[in-house]
């Protein structure tokens, strides 16, 4: 399950560099809207890509679903893609999420590499090789374990990028903090987002992808310590599954960086989590991202949300939960009063 993780800051010559490693019939790229028009273009000076055939699908995580999915598929076959070709997925998580999987199922499995265009994508979904789609209103319920043959990360794309998609992928690296110890946490703390100092984000980029790199490759089927890295997810993703239900989308990290919240109040509830190592985190989290706006009438309907993650088992909601920061107890339960307590405690600290 290892793969071949690169940072450069020329992205052409890594893709050229790469791409001579292997042989194949026929090249692909898969763009979104954004990324063929704002990327693809650094990479036209790569000699290798010259012949590639280049797959638009619509940008943003609401296509990332069955009918985006056959439409690379038709591409592929039409444009007689073997067993033999390759494919590189240029864009976000939802690019490299959704091409990794048409990548793993056609013609049972192409070989394929992920170029990560944003923050969120290269420490979070282009590494350790899930892939998959949203469908029936859940989040990647339906996908594969199989992971690129190289992800390449590049400072090319970073310093485009607005605030708020940096934010987006911000929140994973404090998760990726959260679960290796304070060594890393607490500097990931003490970055101005009014002013943000790429150099000091992209070093501390590297850190937060070698500590999801370490996780995965001791546990590649997340049978075990993988697990880990669902911290924030199970409130997250219910966060984020109740945006779209009020066709007020926001963005996957940001409910990640409030279910994070959500998730240390039961962590504290039942393992001790330090609360100022909670507060910390809030007043951080309530600076730079706000607040996801929820009301006691919503817990059920959340609580329904959370109970549909593909983390549970025998019908009880799964965490991943701490005793402190580094200190991880995977395989959590939690009551549905709990989860309410937790959702009481987060209104109460971003003022809602």
């Amino acid at each position: 399950m290892s793969q071949s993780i690169l940072f450069t800051k020329n992205i052409s010559q890594a893709i050229e560099e790469t791409l001579s490693l292997y042989t194949f019939d026929r090249l692909f790229i898969l763009t979104d809207t954004n990324t063929h028009e704002y990327a693809l273009p650094l990479l036209l000076d790569c000699p290798r890509l010259a012949d590639a055939i280049v797959i638009t699908i619509k940008a943003n995580d609401t296509h990332k679903n069955i009918e985006a999915l056959a439409a690379v598929w038709y591409e592929l076959s039409n444009r007689k893609a073997t067993r033999k070709s390759f494919l590189i997925n240029l864009g976000g998580g939802m690019v490299t999420d959704l091409g990794g999987f048409a990548a793993s199922t056609f013609k049972r499995g192409i070989r394929y590499i992920n170029v990560p265009t944003t923050l969120l994508g290269a420490v979070d979904a282009a590494v350790g090789g899930k892939t998959g789609i949203n469908f029936n209103g859940l989040k990647n319920e339906v996908g594969v374990f199989n992971p690129a043959l190289a992800v390449i990360i590049s400072t090319q794309f970073f310093v485009t990028l607005s605030c708020e998609n940096l934010l987006s992928g911000y929140a994973e690296m404090l998760k990726h903090g959260l679960i290796s110890g304070p060594a890393i946490y607490n500097k990931l703390l003490t970055l101005d987002f009014s002013d943000p100092d790429l150099d000091k984000l992209l070093l501390l980029v590297e850190e937060s992808v070698k500590v999801k790199e370490e996780i995965v490759e001791a546990d590649p089927f997340e049978k075990n310590i993988r697990k880990s890295l669902n911290l924030g997810h199970t409130v997250g993703h219910a966060f984020e599954s109740l945006s779209h239900e009020r066709h007020a989308p926001v963005a996957h990290g940001y409910a990640v960086a409030w279910g994070l919240v959500c998730e240390l109040l039961l962590s504290h509830m039942q393992l001790k989590f330090p609360i100022e190592r909670i507060r910390q985190l809030a007043t951080f989290i309530y600076d730079n991202y706000g607040a996801f706006p929820i009301t006691c009438e919503e817990y059920s309907h959340l609580y329904e949300l959370m109970t549909h993650d593909k983390k549970n088992d025998s019908g009880e909601v799964n965490f991943t939960l701490l005793s402190d920061v580094g200190e991880i107890i995977i395989n959590q339960t939690a009551t549905k009063e709990n989860i309410e307590i937790a959702l009481d405690l987060y209104r109460d600290l971003f003022h809602l």
